[in-house]
């Protein structure tokens, strides 16, 4: 269960798949996942029950960056996509994000983020 720091209009997301092979059993920071919507606002982009596509932009569990410096956040976060692409859903995003998304090819999210750890 992941908090959506997006204004999709979803809440709170479940993560049940995570693409990139078989051997991906947990998702990291920048990794793309399948799940559905479980709880969401009214009269907004995305509905309760919707299935969607998401990239992991905060993680509780301490990731290690390449200088050996480790980062970890106070929540695991996520930012809903379109479709089959790597561009955010929505307009704006809330709290921070982790700059490895824009290592592995999310700029727009990078761009619209407020504060990039």
């Amino acid at each position: 269960m992941l908090k959506v720091a997006d204004n999709t209009g979803a809440k709170i997301v479940q993560a049940f798949i995570v693409l990139g092979g078989s051997k991906h059993r947990y998702a990291q920071l920048g990794d793309v996942f399948v799940g559905v919507v479980k709880k969401a606002e009214p009269r907004k982009i995305v509905k309760k029950h919707e299935v969607v596509r998401a990239v992991v932009v905060r993680q509780k569990k301490a990731f290690r960056r390449s200088s050996g410096v480790y980062i970890r956040f106070d929540d695991n976060a996520c930012v809903i996509l379109e479709a089959k692409t790597k561009e955010p859903k929505g307009g704006r995003l809330f709290g921070p994000i982790a700059k490895e998304l824009k290592e592995k090819g999310f700029d727009k999210i990078a761009g619209m983020a407020e504060e990039l750890v």
